[in-house]
């Protein structure tokens, strides 16, 4: 009888995804979503007087400004940032601190 052959193993594959930060100014009533680690200058484009979208030199989108934050975020889920969990991972609520 000749000796089996384990099958190969698969080869493990690491994917560098960017880091998504939102950062929050309650006193200025200014929100930001950064979706991936600044590679250069952004053209950043108005949509609106509450709404600005910065695009990278790639053409993807670095990030979204609120300008109105304040008002924006509080009227959603009643001053809650809420992170849906994935994979059977419970959502992550993180309360909102109103401007005084």
């Amino acid at each position: 009888m000749g000796t089996a052959r384990a099958a190969p193993l698969p080869t493990l594959q690491v994917i560098q995804l960017p880091i998504m930060r939102l950062t929050y100014d309650p006193k200025h009533g200014i929100a930001y979503l950064r979706l991936r680690p600044k590679g250069g200058e952004v053209e950043t484009l108005r949509i609106s007087d509450e709404l600005n979208i910065d695009i990278a030199p790639d053409g993807s989108v670095y990030g979204i400004e609120l300008l109105n934050a304040n008002e924006q975020l509080h009227a959603a889920d009643g001053g809650k940032l809420v992170i849906a969990g994935q994979d059977g991972a419970p959502d992550i609520t993180v309360p909102l601190v109103a401007a005084e």
